[in-house]
């Protein structure tokens, strides 16, 4: 299963006595996607984050820490769900996104 690099949240989310200031999301399988629309989770809408998230988080999120998050991190987890959702030869190279030599 292909990890995205760690989130290192604004606002760390608090679970007893332990803080998680950072998580890595992994690819969804089909299976994970399951009550969700690919649409809604490429326009990064919030219950279908709410829906997937937990299932793909390292450490695993709980449904009620997804809808505790700060927008901007909940946005930053939005745009690795919407990258793992083109295919790879859509997606941009490096050489692609490289700017041009001077």
């Amino acid at each position: 299963m292909q990890d995205k690099d760690p989130i290192t949240l604004d606002q760390p989310i608090q679970r007893g006595q332990t803080q998680i200031a950072a998580i890595r999301i992994s690819k969804p399988s089909a299976g994970q996607l399951r009550g969700t629309k690919l649409v809604d989770l490429l326009q990064m809408d919030v219950g279908a984050l709410i829906t997937l998230l937990p299932r793909i988080t390292l450490p695993p999120l709980t449904e009620q820490e997804v809808q505790a998050m700060d927008p901007a991190d909940l946005t930053e987890c939005g745009i690795a769900v919407a990258s793992f959702l083109g295919k790879k030869e859509r997606q941009p190279s490096e050489a692609d996104t490289a700017s041009p030599a001077a």
